[in-house]
């Protein structure tokens, strides 16, 4: 049997003032102390691409968390494996760049 999960998705104007706005909106669904700087990190990817709007969707299974930031356009390389890249990879279980090369992404395990 598939463990129950839950999946959240909100688009944010893709301003900087919109990012205290991302982790207040990460914090109030799931629990892991780790889950809005990620979820952070992820934004401010997307936004330094020049996104209007950054689609971010938090999906749980278990205790899984995954995280997901995506661009309206494809992201510029230095955007998806910049200097944040290595907060997400020291912090999550699993982090990717997904072939349509517009959505980023962190997986966390436990602590939901």
């Amino acid at each position: 049997m598939p463990e129950s999960g839950h999946t959240w998705q909100k688009a944010f104007k893709g301003e900087s003032i919109q990012a205290p706005h991302v982790r207040l909106w990460i914090r109030g669904r799931v629990e892991h102390p780790d889950a809005p700087l990620i979820a952070d990190e992820l934004f401010v990817a997307v936004l330094g691409s020049g996104a209007s709007v950054v689609e971010m969707t938090l999906s749980t299974a278990g205790a899984r968390i995954r995280i997901t930031a995506e661009s309206p356009d494809p992201l510029p390389l230095i955007n998806s494996h910049g200097p944040g890249w290595s907060i997400l990879t020291g912090l999550c279980s699993r982090a990717g760049f997904m072939t349509d090369e517009r959505r980023l992404w962190g997986q966390l395990e436990g602590h939901r």
